[in-house]
């Protein structure tokens, strides 16, 4: 066996067997997330928005209040922290906000929400203390909105866009509580 080959295979064996120990003490790389990533998009003539973020389940726990602590920030979802992104400027609640890449972060209480867009990119969610990554002082927005409270129960988190009747909102659900962020595309001067 020539040399080049003996080295190849010596690599291969090191990649594998680094890729285990990851796997097996860090994170299982094979196994299904609990909280599995999610993106949804809007996408209007040449309006792109996304958002990028981890579906946590009820699993029959009490939610807000007990496993999301009101009055305090949330990152809004599990695992890494949740981003909003947009190719256009928009305005919400008459907050400027430039195109661009943004973390999204609230602190929910029974009738309100906090709703946050953070212009700083955070690896993760939470500290290893699990206190939110956030630094206020790269809040861009910071808005309240109203709690929705649904007759329904939804089981997995879900953050969705909604055009519906040509007002463009953000919502977010999750056990029988929903809110509502209305965002306007800024209109480019021609």
């Amino acid at each position: 066996m020539n040399t080049f080959l003996k080295r190849l295979l010596i690599i291969l064996a090191i990649v594998t067997v680094g890729l285990f120990l990851y796997s097996y003490f860090v994170e299982n790389l094979f196994a299904k997330r609990l909280s599995p990533k999610d993106t949804v998009r809007f996408e209007l003539n040449d309006t792109e928005l996304e958002v990028t973020y981890n579906r946590p389940s009820k699993k029959g726990r009490e939610v807000f209040g007990a496993l999301v602590p009101f009055n305090e920030v949330w990152r809004t979802g599990a695992n890494e922290a949740t981003t909003f992104s947009t190719n256009k400027d928009l305005m919400i609640q008459g907050i400027y906000v430039p195109k661009g890449d943004y973390t999204l972060w609230t602190i929910p209480s029974d009738s309100t929400w906090n709703f946050i867009l953070n212009s700083k990119q955070y690896p993760w969610g939470v500290d290893d203390q699990m206190k939110p990554m956030r630094d206020p002082q790269f809040d861009l927005l910071e808005i309240d909105v109203p709690v929705h409270h649904l007759s329904d129960i939804v089981e997995q988190f879900t953050i969705a866009f909604d055009n519906t009747t040509d007002r463009l909102k953000l919502t977010m659900a999750w056990d029988t509580t929903k809110i509502e962020v209305p965002l306007d595309i800024v209109k480019e001067q021609e």
